[in-house]
């Protein structure tokens, strides 16, 4: 999205409407839900927080500033709301520790999602990508996948751009370094590609 169509974009957002919106949506809605689904590896999870993005967007339409980049703004209220959920989840598993036994524990049966992975290489590579620390994992989703550019993810993430780049070469040290055992780079597929 070029510069002047993003800027009449956010206009017609902070004077509410509603084609502009939808336009947004349009743009948005699925790059976040996948961005969401690798945090979260929980597509009950991506939903709920990909609707509360859309939430606090809306909310906070007419308070947008004139410059606004949509992209950046819409992500970082994503990651946001991501980290808050994880801090929500870790205090109840804390809470809960003694209540354990009462319910079914262990990881969450995969999801039609996931058990339709198009091959076992992409597979392998959801699966690297998912045991990667969220850190490493949010930074290589925002630049490999989304295509932001490494300030921007830094910016996205709350971090200085170095850091940003540390941790991205980090997370491809790692990525790569869990998928050696027999795949190559160029046997990794498109999501291998842009990935590594």
């Amino acid at each position: 999205m070029d510069q002047e169509a993003e800027q009449t974009l956010v206009d017609g957002i902070r004077s509410g409407e509603a084609a502009a919106f939808s336009t947004v949506h349009a743009e948005f809605n699925t790059r976040l839900f996948s961005f969401l689904l690798r945090l979260s590896r929980q597509r009950d999870v991506a939903e709920d927080l990909l609707e509360e993005t859309w939430l606090r967007f809306v909310s906070h339409a007419d308070r947008l500033r004139p410059d606004t980049k949509l992209a950046p703004w819409l992500f970082t209220v994503a990651r946001n709301l991501f980290i808050s959920h994880r801090r929500a989840r870790a205090f109840e598993d804390t809470q809960s520790s003694g209540l354990i036994g009462l319910w079914p524990s262990g990881p969450p049966p995969m999801s039609p999602f996931e058990e339709a992975a198009a091959n076992e290489t992409e597979r392998r590579i959801e699966e690297a990508l998912n045991a990667l620390p969220a850190a490493y994992r949010e930074v290589l989703l925002l630049v490999g996948v989304e295509g932001f550019r490494p300030i921007e993810a830094a910016a996205i993430c709350g971090i200085t751009p170095e850091a940003c780049r540390q941790r991205l070469s980090r997370a491809r040290a790692l990525l790569n370094d869990r998928l050696a055992d027999g795949v190559t780079a160029s046997a990794t597929g498109a999501l291998g590609e842009v990935l590594l």
